[in-house]
C-alpha cells in the first residue's frame, strides 16, 4: 500500500505581473514573484497562505 502525500505544487499568477510560477503548498519560507518580487506565498506551519490567483494544483 503506497502511501498519499498531503502536499501539493501549486501553479499561481503574481497579481502584479502575470508572472506564472510554481509553488509549493506546504513552504516553510516566503515565496517571491521572480519578476517583480512581489511576496506570493506566505508560512503558517501548515499550509501555506497564497495571495496570488491558483490556477493550477499540480
Amino acid at each position: 500500500m503506497k502511501a498519499e502525500t498531503r502536499s501539493k505544487f501549486i501553479k499561481c499568477r503574481c497579481p502584479n505581473c502575470k508572472n506564472e510560477q510554481i509553488v509549493y503548498g506546504n513552504a516553510s519560507t516566503k515565496v517571491t514573484c521572480l519578476v517583480c518580487d512581489r511576496e506570493l506565498v506566505y508560512p503558517t506551519g501548515g499550509k501555506s497562505k497564497i495571495s496570488a490567483r491558483v490556477l493550477e494544483v499540480l
